[in-house]
């Protein structure tokens, strides 16, 4: 294939070569993908329905929630349809749809990871000023800030991306469609120093984001150890131990899959490591955030007994 525009479709990387490993890989995955839609959906239902988590921390978990269903979707799918059917392709035009949403949900998930440390900041540090700085117009307009970014650089990427010509072939080492591996297919040299400058510029942004959460928690650390009482204390590092633990798991899984040393990189280890920061994070995040937030445990249980009841009721009804 000479070009771009005479390329119907991509190869994608199979999980597996057997069949049997391919169907286990199906079923791993269908039950990941439920279990994060089963979580997520929970924590959307719950936050808003219940009047007591209509906070800041409450609407941007409803927000973190909804970019990491949006994850689990646009990946997950066609994973488990060529596990299924034993096939590998994906269209071009699909390919591009899989990497713009891919890059809009991750990337406005770490604008909202930032914006979400701030949440923690204020709390712990300026708890007097919580009311001004985080009131309702605020938390909506930082939260439309991560949506708009999160869009603006998944739109410039994937038109840069996808309007180099491509000349290397149509297989792509990975299982789903990633700029790096869509760069290796490149034969123009202009457009992929042009990308490798719009990845330079996102890079600052995501490391000036990154140094933020870093400050941030420095100042919350140093506020906690302030405080005298260690039941004030626990309460306090308790109420942003959900974030860090979020935050580290998305920064180390990231930082694995695209900053690991080129003399140990194998395409079984590079699949291994872009699984984990692109199916795992977004699977495991509401559970991490129910376990630590008591007011989010309670709405949950009351909505899954409210879910519960209702089905009996229904079962009997019918009877």
């Amino acid at each position: 294939m000479s070009n771009s525009s005479s390329m119907a479709q991509f190869l994608l990387l199979a999980l597996a070569d057997r069949r049997e490993l391919q169907l286990l890989h199906f079923w791993l995955f269908l039950g990941i993908s439920l279990a994060a839609l089963l979580a997520n959906g929970l924590i959307l239902s719950a936050v808003a329905c219940d009047h007591h988590l209509h906070t800041p921390m409450g609407f941007f978990l409803l927000n973190l929630s909804l970019t990491d269903l949006g994850c689990i979707c646009t990946t997950v799918p066609k994973a488990m349809h060529n596990s299924l059917w034993d096939t590998t392709t994906i269209s071009y035009m699909g390919c591009a749809a899989q990497l713009f949403f891919f890059l809009f949900f991750i990337s406005s998930e770490y604008f909202l990871l930032t914006i979400m440390c701030y949440d923690c900041y204020v709390a712990i540090c300026k708890p007097l000023h919580y009311g001004t700085l985080l009131g309702s117009r605020a938390c909506a307009h930082m939260a439309a800030a991560a949506w708009a970014t999160g869009f603006l650089t998944a739109l410039l990427h994937t038109a840069n991306t996808f309007s180099l010509p491509l000349c290397q072939g149509n297989a792509l080492g990975q299982f789903f469609c990633e700029i790096p591996h869509i760069l290796k297919l490149s034969c123009s040299h202009s457009g992929y120093l042009r990308e490798i400058g719009l990845i330079g510029v996102s890079a600052c942004l995501v490391f000036g984001c990154f140094i933020f959460i870093v400050f941030s928690y420095v100042q919350i650390f140093r506020a906690v150890l302030r405080i005298p009482s260690q039941q004030g204390r626990h309460k306090a590092f308790s109420t942003c131990l959900p974030h860090l633990t979020v935050v580290s798991l998305f920064v180390s899984t990231v930082m694995l899959s695209h900053l690991k040393p080129p003399s140990i990189s194998s395409p079984s280890l590079d699949l291994a490591l872009t699984v984990l920061y692109s199916v795992v994070p977004p699977a495991l995040n509401p559970f991490i955030y129910s376990l630590r937030n008591q007011e989010l445990k309670d709405a949950l249980r009351k909505r899954m007994t409210g879910c519960f009841s209702g089905a009996i009721k229904c079962l009997f009804s019918g009877v």
